[in-house]
């Protein structure tokens, strides 16, 4: 079964940088798409990148340019390094794997 574990989350000021990690257990992580989603206080969890097995990435409008997101398949790993944050970035980020799989989240909190 895989199971997903994100770190990297804190407090950070605007227009500072963060990079999460999402570590996958399980061989068949090169297989999967991952993605990553967000969910502030009172929102709806919304998705703001994907990576394909292939290396094919996607990003929300409103965090393109600003986010990458990649991946180290012999880490089992995917990365989302996080430029230029704005106080409106701050959420508990999740990542997902075969649209079922959840972590349990990092929070981020970015200060103005």
């Amino acid at each position: 079964q895989v199971m997903l574990v994100e770190s990297g989350g804190g407090l950070v000021q605007a227009g500072g940088s963060l990079r999460l990690s999402c570590a996958a257990s399980g061989s068949i992580f090169s297989t999967m798409g991952i993605s990553w989603y967000r969910q502030a206080p009172g929102e709806q969890r919304e998705r703001v990148a994907s990576i394909s097995s292939g290396g094919v990435t996607k990003y929300a409008d409103s965090v393109k340019g600003r986010f990458t997101i990649s991946r180290d398949n012999a880490k089992n790993t995917v990365y989302i390094q996080m430029n230029s944050l704005k106080p409106e970035d701050t959420a508990v980020y999740y990542c997902n794997a075969l649209g079922r799989i959840w972590g349990q989240g990092t929070q981020v909190t970015v200060s103005s």
